[in-house]
């Protein structure tokens, strides 16, 4: 009663050319297993409920997080206005820059900026700067698994370009787009695209939120409210990416791929698709560097990928301007996704080959010596602290 089906195949009692007959038959009439795994799934059998919920549960704490960040900023304006002397762009871009080293992270820090906007503590100015600020940061990261690589025997140039190409082509895109985004928001040209949350969904998410917002509000001093929603906004993101598919890369995918990352338009689309899927600029850059390591792609096939991996981060700061339910929260980043876009579609139609060599020029010359290479540590180190002083 357990299932199997014992057979006497014994042939002892039989003459020697029987028993190969009747082992013959035997062979030939055995089911093969084959059958057994060309069962048809059903539907349900295709979904990961597991990571459903996971994706359900992160999005719910970056809700959360948003929300104890906007009432836990309102009791940090003097930290902001006296501590870090925030009093312009240079030093709100700096503070942006220094703080998402720290953590690692630019999103959390673009969404402090927009719960320091709303608060009062930043103006619009002050927080797109730091927005700014946020993403330049956000792109090292990209450089300090390069730095891992190459501690683990990896070759160099080929690890840390990746990253130098990150940091500089964000660089020279966000820097123009900042003076670009000054005027759209100066003029006021873009004010009346606004985006508000909606009351069905401040209903669903008061419901949701509401009771551990007034049980938190009760209990901690705001300074620990505006740290705990920063961890769990980094919890979020964590658990978000452990959602995303695992995609590996065959050999005999490397055909048609190596053909398409050669035409600049079809990497820009793939940067931004694969940004906007995972809301990290930090994951989508961080692949380059495996990628590049194992040969896969070439640092001058990337430059248009970083473009468009850079204006669809903005996703996630896009959805934290909604949640706060600050219509200008939402024109600020909106104004940053269109002044980046512009200034990338600006180089990639009209002086690309001039400025992928100088870019890849400044990466070999980085990369030609110890002593170039300190100096670039030392300056995107120097840089945000500079800013923050002026």
């Amino acid at each position: 009663m357990n299932g199997r089906i014992e057979l006497d195949l014994s042939t002892s009692d039989l003459p020697p050319g029987q028993k190969q007959v009747e082992n013959l038959e035997i062979a030939l009439t055995i089911p093969k297993p084959v059958a057994v795994a060309q069962v048809k799934l059903t539907w349900w059998e295709y979904v990961h409920f597991g990571k459903i919920s996971l994706f359900c549960l992160s999005l719910y704490l970056f809700i959360l997080a948003i929300s104890l960040m906007k009432f836990g900023a309102r009791g940090i304006i003097p930290l902001i206005n006296n501590f870090f002397a925030i009093r312009n762009g240079a030093n709100a871009l700096g503070f942006g820059w220094l703080f998402a080293y720290i953590i690692m992270s630019g999103s959390p820090v673009a969404a402090s900026a927009l719960t320091f906007f709303d608060a009062g503590a930043l103006d619009k100015l002050a927080a797109y700067s730091m927005i700014s600020g946020s993403r330049l940061g956000a792109s090292f990261i990209v450089l300090f698994i390069g730095f891992i690589y190459v501690l683990r025997g990896r070759n160099r140039a080929a690890n840390l370009s990746m990253g130098l190409l990150s940091l500089t082509v964000t660089a020279t895109t966000y820097l123009p787009g900042l003076l670009l985004g000054f005027v759209f928001l100066d003029k006021g040209w873009l004010d009346s695209l606004q985006l508000h949350s909606g009351t069905l969904l401040r209903s669903v998410i008061d419901l949701a939120i509401e009771p551990i917002i007034r049980v938190a509000i009760g209990l901690l001093p705001n300074w620990v409210i505006f740290l705990s929603g920063l961890g769990l906004i980094l919890i979020s993101f964590t658990l978000f990416d452990k959602c995303l598919p695992q995609m590996t890369l065959k050999e005999s995918q490397m055909g048609w791929m190596s053909r398409l990352v050669y035409r600049p338009g079809v990497m820009f689309i793939l940067g931004a698709f694969v940004t906007l899927i995972s809301m990290s600029v930090s994951l989508s850059l961080s692949l380059l560097v495996p990628l590049c390591s194992r040969g896969f792609v070439r640092r001058e096939n990337v430059i248009p990928y970083i473009m468009g991996a850079n204006i669809t981060t903005f996703i996630d700061t896009l959805l934290a301007a909604v949640l706060l339910n600050n219509p200008m929260a939402f024109t600020i980043v909106f104004v940053e996704m269109v002044s980046v876009t512009i200034m990338s579609l600006l180089i990639l139609i009209v002086f690309y080959h001039q400025y992928q060599r100088a870019m890849l020029d400044f990466v070999s010359w980085v990369t030609a010596s110890n002593r170039n290479l300190i100096i670039f540590v030392i300056t995107i180190f120097s840089a945000p602290i500079t800013l923050m002083l002026v």
